[in-house]
């Protein structure tokens, strides 16, 4: 079964016929929708459906898969990545992602005192971080990659209050950018060492397929305790495959107040002495 087969079968097991307006009937083997459900619902033949599952059909037109889309209820992140399964969007380029951060990206975020900033590539590597965000990670900071941070240290647990959903949401990331460039070696050998994580298997037999966007997190710091701060992620558009991650907390909360300490206690650890 090819990547697009089974990304079809799971994003069919996760339908029920209500969720579609079908009325269901006789007894289900199986989760979700039946393949001959789907096929009606798109417009196709059960036959055609069913290798397009199996991988002996590989050449859908982009009508097919804009009706598999709609008939699956997909979301605009599911749909492009449908579309980057079927082969219908331009993939990656084979010039991996840069490692080295545009130096005037570096400049912006160091000018951030108030909000933690990092960058990181198609692996989840963290290729910059500001001081900030070094406060904010701390030791943790040093696991390098922000996937095997949350899956192979046990100290991901307490860090992210949240730990379930932010494993989710980064599965679901790292499978969009993984689907993008799978021939990517880093994002590759990192995916290799993930799959050893019960829990990530898990969660990557699940196909999600999300990009980040707008999200609260809830992270309790050694130091100034549980810290509530919004999400922002946007694309590096010098370097192709770069993200940027920037946080910030509501004005006027308990957790403006603690990135103002963290940011004092970061200050401090930069120059001890308290020379200018």
């Amino acid at each position: 079964m090819t990547e697009l087969g089974e990304y079809l079968r799971s994003r069919r097991a996760a339908l029920r016929p209500a969720d579609v307006g079908l009325t269901s009937s006789g007894t289900r083997r199986v989760p979700g929708l039946r393949r001959e459900e789907v096929a009606l619902l798109a417009g196709v033949s059960t036959d055609y459906y069913g290798r397009l599952e199996q991988g002996r059909e590989r050449s859908p037109s982009v009508q097919v898969i804009e009706a598999l889309a709609a008939a699956l209820r997909l979301d605009d992140d599911g749909r492009a990545h449908l579309f980057t399964l079927a082969r219908l969007t331009p993939r990656t380029s084979r010039t991996w992602v840069s490692e080295q951060v545009d130096p005037g990206l570096l400049r912006l975020m160091a000018a951030w005192p108030d909000n933690p900033a990092l960058v990181y590539n198609r692996a989840y590597d963290i290729l910059a971080a500001n001081p900030l965000a070094t406060a904010l990670f701390g030791e943790l900071g040093a696991v390098g990659n922000l996937m095997l941070l949350v899956f192979t240290d046990p100290r991901a647990r307490e860090f992210y209050a949240d730990w379930h959903e932010v494993a989710a949401d980064s599965v679901a990331g790292f499978r969009m950018a993984y689907g993008s460039a799978p021939e990517d070696p880093r994002a590759g050998a990192v995916l290799a060492e993930l799959l050893t994580s019960e829990e990530f298997r898990a969660l990557w037999e699940r196909r999600d397929a999300r990009r980040k966007c707008l999200a609260r997190k809830r992270f309790r710091h050694p130091e100034v305790g549980v810290v509530t701060l919004n999400m922002q992620t946007f694309d590096v558009r010098s370097s192709p495959g770069q993200e940027l991650i920037v946080y910030d907390a509501d004005p006027g909360t308990a957790s403006a107040d603690a990135l103002t300490l963290l940011g004092s206690i970061a200050a401090t650890a930069a120059n001890p002495s308290g020379a200018g």
